[in-house]
C-alpha cells in the first residue's frame, strides 16, 4: 500500500467531520479496552480494532435502516460504527449486567436487535453461512435490506465460506461478503495461507462479481459499499468486498506479534493511518481547524472514559441470570 495525497471528492465537511469522530471513537474505545484488559477488568479473550476503522465506517455510510450486519470476534468496531452504546459495550466487555448480553457474552458474543447487529462470533467463519441466512429471510420477506456480513482473510480459507458462496449465488440473497484482510491470519501472514493474490476473486467460480477496495480509505470503502448496496438491492444477488486494511495490534491482546517487524507496523501507521487521512482531507480543505479537531479527540476521550466508569460501576450478573435467554417460549 503505497502513501497517498489527501483527496476528498462527493462528500460535505460534515459527512467528512462525522468520519473522523466516528473513527475516533472506535480508536479510543479499543485503546481504553486495552488498558482495562491490562488491569484485569477485562476477562477471556480481546480482540482489538486499532488500524482497521475505515472499514466499517465507511460501510455503515452506505446502509439504510433496517439492513443488517454480522461479523466475527474483532467485533467492537463493528457495534460503535452501527449506533450501539459505547456504556453498553464496555459493560459487556467488562461482565456486567448493563453489558448487552447482561455481562454473559463479553468481547465476541454480543447482540443488538435494535441496531440490527448479529454477533459476534468466536467459532473462525461459522458467521458467514449465518448472515446468507440472514439475507434469505429479507429476501423472502420482500424487504429490500441487504445484509453485511464481514470475515477475515484467515476465514477466507474456510470450507464453510464456499458452501454459503454457492447458495447465495443460486438463490441470488441481498448479501454483500466483505472480507476483512488486514494481512494476517493470527499470526501467518496472507502470502504463506493464501493461494490467491486477491481474495474476491474466488467468487467468480460462483458467479458473483466484486472488487478489492483500499481499507484504509473510508471514502473508498464508502464508495465501494455503495456500488456493492445498489447491486443487492437490484436483485442482483450476492457481492464481494476485499477490504484491505491493516490491524497495528497482535491478533489478540496476548499476541505479541513477533511475526512481524516494528518497521513494518510503523510504516503503516505514519503513512497509512487511516483516521490521519480524514484529518489531513479536513485541515487541508480548511473544514476544520487544529483546535476544532482537539474539541473532537476530547469529547471522545469524555465519552470512552464514561463507558469505563459505567462498566465499573455496573454490578456483576445475579447467579439467576445464569438461567435467562437459554430457551425460548413458544405458544
Amino acid at each position: 500500500m503505497a502513501a497517498r495525497k489527501p483527496k476528498a471528492s462527493n462528500v460535505s465537511a460534515d459527512e467528512l467531520t462525522q468520519f473522523y469522530r466516528d473513527m475516533l471513537l472506535i480508536r479510543r474505545f479499543e485503546e481504553k479496552a486495552g488498558q482495562l484488559y491490562g488491569m484485569g477488568l477485562i476477562g477471556g479473550f480481546c480482540h482489538l480494532y486499532i488500524g482497521q476503522e475505515a472499514v466499517v465506517v465507511g460501510l455503515e455510510a452506505a446502509t439504510e435502516e433496517g439492513d443488517k450486519r454480522i461479523t466475527s470476534y474483532r467485533d467492537h468496531g463493528h457495534m460503535l460504527a452501527c449506533g450501539m452504546d459505547p456504556n453498553g459495550v464496555m459493560a459487556e466487555l467488562t461482565g456486567r449486567i448493563g453489558g448487552y448480553s447482561k455481562g454473559k457474552g463479553g468481547s465476541m458474543h454480543m447482540f443488538s436487535a435494535e441496531k440490527h447487529f448479529y454477533g459476534g462470533h468466536g467459532i473462525v467463519g461459522a458467521q458467514v453461512p449465518i448472515g446468507a441466512g440472514l439475507a434469505f429471510a429479507d429476501k423472502y420477506k420482500d424487504n429490500g435490506r441487504v445484509t453485511f456480513t464481514y470475515f477475515g482473510d484467515g476465514a477466507a480459507n474456510q470450507g464453510q465460506v464456499y458452501e454459503t458462496f454457492n447458495m447465495a449465488a443460486l438463490w441470488d440473497l441481498p448479501v454483500v461478503f466483505v472480507i476483512e484482510n488486514n494481512q494476517y491470519a493470527m499470526g501467518t501472514a496472507m502470502k504463506r495461507s493464501t493461494s490467491t493474490p486477491d481474495i474476491y476473486t474466488r467468487g467468480e467460480a460462483f458467479g458473483i462479481p466484486g472488487e478489492a477496495v483500499d481499507g484504509m480509505d473510508v471514502l473508498a470503502v464508502k464508495a465501494a459499499g455503495e456500488k456493492a448496496v445498489a447491486h443487492c438491492r437490484a436483485g442482483k444477488g450476492p457481492y464481494i468486498l476485499e477490504v484491505k486494511t491493516y490491524r497495528y495490534r497482535g491478533h489478540s491482546m496476548s499476541d505479541p506479534a513477533k511475526y512481524r517487524t516494528r518497521e513494518e507496523v510503523q510504516k503503516m501507521r505514519e503513512e497509512r493511518d487511516p483516521i490521519d487521512h480524514v484529518r489531513d482531507l479536513l485541515l487541508t480543505g480548511k473544514h476544520a481547524t487544529e483546535d476544532d479537531l482537539k474539541a473532537i479527540d476530547k469529547e471522545i476521550k469524555a465519552i470512552v472514559n464514561a463507558s469505563a466508569d459505567f462498566s465499573r460501576e455496573s454490578p456483576e450478573p445475579p447467579v439467576d441470570e445464569l438461567y435467562t435467554d437459554i430457551y425460548a417460549e413458544v405458544s
